[in-house]
């Protein structure tokens, strides 16, 4: 559902990103968002089956504007050169976990989870995983999980265990995460498949008892 105008239309913005040529290249613009929203407006379609709390949202909800927010960035080009969704109860500003889909040549991937919570919820989670370390266990070492995701990402880790958690907790690793999230690289030719959105719906599906667990975890007050 996806076809190669959208990763050649990125490509040609990461090598002129200005606006002299983005307003030269509108039109194009216009016509790979639409063929992406296209994409995440079915990909929302087929999640509501599998995930009712996502069956309302609209593409709007899930989608993120083309222009950067250069305020605080040492960066200054204006536009950002990926395209992405994030499938969430709320919306994409909602603090609850979700399904991300990322869009750009050569770093395309899948993605879910919880990513760079505040630190009150953060502090939640981890007593959460804690507190219920054999179901969290039992989701991340799923053989079908952990086979598409074999590990929590690691960018963002602290080096001691979280204040208030006991060191010698068998699984304090897993309470060192600020995010907790997992994702899994595609291919250009993975995101110019006609199966895509089959694919992505799969991964979906193996993120949601993590997400759900999460989610429980947070909406319990």
């Amino acid at each position: 559902m996806l076809n190669s105008e959208i990763l050649a239309f990125l490509a040609e913005l990461k090598n002129n990103n200005h606006k002299l040529w983005f307003d030269a290249n509108r039109s194009w613009y216009l016509e790979v968002k639409a063929q992406f929203e296209a994409f995440v407006e079915a990909l929302i379609i087929r999640m509501g089956v599998h995930d009712p709390d996502l069956a309302y949202l609209t593409v709007r909800d899930c989608t993120y504007r083309i222009y950067r927010d250069v305020r605080f960035s040492p960066d200054k080009t204006p536009y950002k050169t990926n395209m992405g969704c994030y499938l969430v109860k709320g919306g994409k500003k909602s603090p609850l976990a979700g399904y991300y889909f990322h869009v750009e040549p050569g770093n395309s991937m899948i993605a879910g989870g919880l990513w760079m919570p505040q630190p009150p919820l953060l502090k939640k989670i981890r007593w959460g995983i804690y507190e219920n370390i054999d179901e969290f266990l039992s989701i991340i070492n799923d053989p079908a999980f952990s086979k598409f995701f074999p590990k929590i990402d690691e960018d963002a880790v602290l080096s001691r265990p979280p204040r208030d958690f006991p060191a010698d907790f068998p699984h304090i690793h897993l309470l060192k995460f600020k995010s907790y999230t997992v994702s899994h690289p595609l291919s250009d030719n993975e995101v110019l498949a006609p199966d895509l959105i089959d694919r992505v719906t799969e991964a979906f599906c193996l993120i949601k008892p993590l997400n759900h667990f999460f989610n429980r975890i947070i909406e319990e007050g």
